[in-house]
């Protein structure tokens, strides 16, 4: 084996995923495995969804794998750094990717990783494995796309590594090499239906300062609608999945593509229900009723917010009013929308929040999720609250999740918030049914209670602001 390829996801271990139970295979990890294979690579895969930590141990034991390369998020961090130090303490070198280590080089070089890979993985690594076998740590400054540390002691960032150009003369990810029928079971019995994950497209040329573009950068490429067909075809006949999720960061950003791909799969006898996200000024009735005949049967979009002045702060680029137009328009050709709603952006105030309240029930979305914002590192509003951000965990023990911003609201005063939002929508919608009186006096009580809640907790924005909150320390990057 040249090189064996894991992530950090382990879904028994996690009880929020285990309330959810939606596992989709970590595609980023099989594109690499199936390149690497064409390049002629012996490859192991670990897939730790449905595995154990000792397992993996296990595996490692037996054997010995001379090259260890481990797909890295902020949600599996804490995970990937056991497994490097299982890996090193059994000989292998350990080279961590994905969006979360570019950022933190130096940090996971620290802490037991041996590389950083910075971007996409297939052509450095293609590079890389030879080296290694051959050289091992020793010469790696003329290697595109890496971090290291010397022989002085010094991390060591070398030049950033181009771009894949033509993604459809790269093979399409490996799911042969893992229990695909597992996760269709899983979905099945949780959700009385499975689903299948495919990505058509690399990359996010949009400028949401909150938005990490640590692999892709701001690029944006994507396959051939005909390659993209054929997987998806290959895909009905090898698992006949009964819904599909398009992973794509913005799903018919390109008009013309999206019409040549939705021509393809018509002519391929494909049409498989679908999820996806996409951005309301890329939607028009004829894109909608198109989504519509391919089976698309819920959509998502990045509201983030129903002030215009928040959302210009973020540069979206988009106006509340599109949002809540195109929102109307997929629920009139039977599309059920879901809005993403960030709070506790960068100068949101209380106008903001009751802003945002109103928008949703303006749109009246068929769902919506509510996260409190929080800076990744390398974004631009990472860079813009950076001297405030703080955190009371060392970073080892801690995610980008768990950072807040000094001079903000409370942890508290957002969760008032949420209940308070998320229940004013759900009243709204009631009294527009008729619903029980008896639910919607409910609903009116969790209203009072969040709102109260809001105006008890917003003294402690004041208390962050003049340096007397105790229970964090300041982020050093």
């Amino acid at each position: 084996m040249d090189i064996l390829l894991a992530h950090g996801y382990f879904l028994y271990d996690d009880p929020h995923e285990r309330k959810v139970m939606k596992p989709y295979p970590p595609l980023g990890v099989l594109y690499i495995s199936s390149y690497l294979k064409k390049q002629g690579f012996s490859v192991g895969v670990f897939d730790s969804t449905f595995q154990s930590m000792d397992a993996y141990k296990t595996l490692i034991q037996r054997e010995r794998p001379l090259i260890v390369g481990i797909y890295t998020n902020m949600m599996t961090k804490r995970n990937v750094l056991q497994m490097a130090a299982i890996a090193k303490a059994n000989g292998a070198i350990v080279i961590l990717g994905g969006p979360e280590p570019p950022y933190y080089a130096a940090d996971y070089l620290q802490h037991g990783a041996d590389l950083i890979v910075k971007g996409e993985g297939e052509l450095t690594l293609e590079e890389l494995i030879p080296h290694l076998t051959k050289h091992g740590l020793s010469g790696l400054d003329n290697i595109t796309g890496i971090a290291f540390i010397d022989d002085d002691g010094k991390v060591i960032e070398t030049e950033p590594r181009v771009f894949i150009q033509d993604l459809s003369a790269n093979p399409w990810a490996d799911r042969e090499a893992i229990d695909i029928p597992e996760y269709m079971r899983i979905w099945k019995d949780n959700h009385g239906q499975s689903s299948i994950s495919v990505i058509h497209a690399r990359g996010c040329p949009y400028t949401c300062t909150w938005c990490s573009h640590s692999v892709y950068g701001n690029t944006h490429r994507r396959r051939t609608p005909e390659d993209a067909a054929d997987e998806l075809l290959w895909i009905k006949e090898r698992y006949n999945p009964d819904l599909i999720w398009y992973a794509d960061d913005v799903f018919a950003i390109n008009r013309r593509w999206f019409m040549r791909y939705a021509e393809a799969l018509k002519e391929r006898g494909v049409r498989i229900p679908f999820e996806c996200i996409s951005r309301a000024d890329r939607l028009d009735e004829e894109v909608v009723k198109t989504l519509a005949d391919m089976g698309c049967f819920r959509l998502w979009n990045g509201s983030e917010s129903g002030s215009q002045k928040i959302l210009d702060a973020m540069k979206r680029k988009v106006q509340v009013e599109d949002v809540q137009a195109k929102t109307h328009l997929l629920q009139h050709y039977g599309i059920q929308t879901g809005m993403f709603i960030m709070l506790g952006y960068d100068g949101e105030e209380m106008e903001d929040l009751i802003a945002t309240t109103e928008h949703l029930k303006k749109s009246n979305p068929d769902i919506f999720l509510t996260t409190v914002a929080y800076p990744i590192k390398g974004t631009p509003y990472y860079a813009e609250v950076e001297s405030r951000v703080l955190s009371d965990r060392s970073w080892d023990q801690r995610s980008d999740r768990d950072l807040t911003v000094a001079g903000r609201y409370s942890r508290r005063f957002y969760s008032y918030a949420t209940r308070w939002m998320v229940n004013s929508v759900a009243l709204n919608k009631a009294n527009l049914k008729r619903e029980n009186p008896l639910k919607r006096a409910k609903l009116a009580a969790n209203v009072a209670i969040g709102r109260l809640g809001m105006e008890l907790t917003k003294s402690e924005r004041e208390q962050a602001k003049n340096g007397l909150t105790t229970t964090v320390e300041r982020v050093v990057s």
